[in-house]
């Protein structure tokens, strides 16, 4: 064997066959990625919700490395490019722009076709109105640490206003990560405050997100915790560091109370809740952009039995159960519940067919609905709710169903008009 054919074999064969598998598993990621843009370019699923990455092509270097930081698998790589392929499936926690390695990523809100709606804000976190603080999500921050250093910033700010003759020192509304950083530093401060939560436990947006969903991937610093190191976590173990967190420090929130209005008191102001009236100094708002859940106005809502999102569908196994929309939380709390060992599922929807859902949601349930597990009824409407059935009218017919819940998936109404109707200046954003 010659000495040529030696070299060959030992240096440049090796190197052939690297060079052979990168490029076929290139191929193959490309492929994948295109297909599945092209996907959600087909169903609709164009515009992503919230906080979400924008992609320089000039700086990417197509490291790749935005695609594998992704949990959410919202990112991928075309054409040797960084691209947003699955923007519905983006819930904004800035893994792919911490991942980058020539910083070819930034993280906006809106985008050309769809504006976003953001309040003005001051570097300290207030308002156009002197003593209306803002922070994280509603102020523009999706990401759960920065919500956090916000939440907390923001009471920094509040204790330089001194203390008042109010009852209380600053009302906080919300128990999202924000909301919870700031009551930590209210109380570090020696402040006087009540926080209040809509919701019956915290989380703030966290609490709508599906089971298992990977949520936070970067550690952060709570006022009279410190630092906690946690870089992957997922939306239970998140909410059980919150119970965690509450319970060590001595914290009060007062859950299931709505804030209903802010009424301007002099130099002061009147949060007024389902529950009570608060005279406070200062207003810190740390609520989500959802807003409050929209409702389906019928006879009978307001019975236990109906909720607006799904927590565990384990404690609807053996019961009838009615999921009201058409958007992907409706198919993913449908088809979940459905799964659930002799549960009687049925989804209703107004419409006559799911638009605006992910390919592999309407897939599933299309299945789901053919093994005879879910009942879907395109075009019907809720009439009424009563305490062991339902009534639904589809294509003019009437129709009355056994029901033990209802779970009502039909959006949120933002809190644009409440900010504009208390005199807060809002912007829109367009990929800013």
């Amino acid at each position: 064997m010659s000495d040529d054919l030696i070299i060959y074999l030992l240096y440049v064969l090796p190197l052939v066959l690297v060079m052979f598998f990168y490029l076929r598993r290139h191929i193959r990621r490309h492929k994948i990625h295109k297909e599945t843009l092209r996907e959600n370019i087909t169903a609709g699923l164009t515009e992503p919700a919230t906080l979400h990455p924008v992609i320089d092509p000039n700086i990417c270097m197509g490291s790749g490395g935005c695609a594998k930081a992704c949990p959410e698998h919202a990112m991928g790589i075309i054409h040797g490019k960084g691209v947003l392929i699955s923007p519905a499936n983006c819930i904004g926690h800035g893994a792919c722009a911490f991942s980058c390695p020539v910083g070819a990523i930034k993280l906006v809100f809106g985008t050309e076709t769809r504006g976003v709606d953001i309040p003005m804000v001051e570097p300290n976190f207030e308002s156009n109105i002197p003593g209306i603080f803002i922070a994280g999500e509603l102020g523009g921050m999706g990401l759960i640490r920065k919500a956090v250093e916000q939440g907390k910033q923001a009471m920094d700010s509040v204790k330089k206003r001194g203390k008042s003759k109010t009852p209380h020192d600053v009302v906080i509304i919300g128990a999202g990560p924000a909301g919870i950083s700031a009551t930590l530093a209210a109380k570090h401060h020696g402040l006087r405050s009540i926080t209040l939560e809509q919701e019956d436990t915290f989380g703030g947006t966290t609490l709508h997100y599906p089971r298992g969903k990977v949520v936070m991937t970067a550690p952060m610093n709570l006022p009279l915790i410190g630092k906690i190191n946690i870089k992957e976590t997922t939306k239970e173990q998140l909410m059980k560091l919150w119970d965690n967190v509450v319970t060590k420090a001595g914290i009060k929130i007062n859950f299931g109370e709505r804030m209903e209005k802010i009424e301007r008191k002099g130099d002061a102001f009147s949060v007024v809740t389902n529950h009570a009236n608060y005279l406070t100094r200062s207003v810190l708002l740390c609520i989500g952009r959802r807003g409050t859940p929209r409702k389906l106005g019928v006879p009978g809502e307001n019975l236990e039995k109906v909720v607006y999102r799904l927590l565990d569908p384990e404690q609807y196994r053996g019961k009838h159960v009615l999921v009201v929309g058409g958007g992907d939380a409706a198919l993913e709390a449908a088809i979940s519940i459905a799964n659930e060992p002799n549960t009687k599922v049925t989804l209703s929807y107004r419409s006559n067919a799911f638009s605006r859902v992910k390919p592999k949601n309407r897939k599933l349930a299309e299945e789901t609905n053919k093994s005879g597990r879910l009942t879907i009824l395109l075009e019907s409407n809720v009439k009424e709710i009563k305490s062991k059935s339902v009534l639904l009218d589809q294509k003019g017919k009437a129709i009355e169903l056994p029901n033990d819940a209802v779970i009502v998936c039909a959006g949120g109404i933002l809190p644009t008009p409440f900010l504009k109707e208390i005199g807060i200046m809002v912007e829109t954003r367009h990929g800013t």
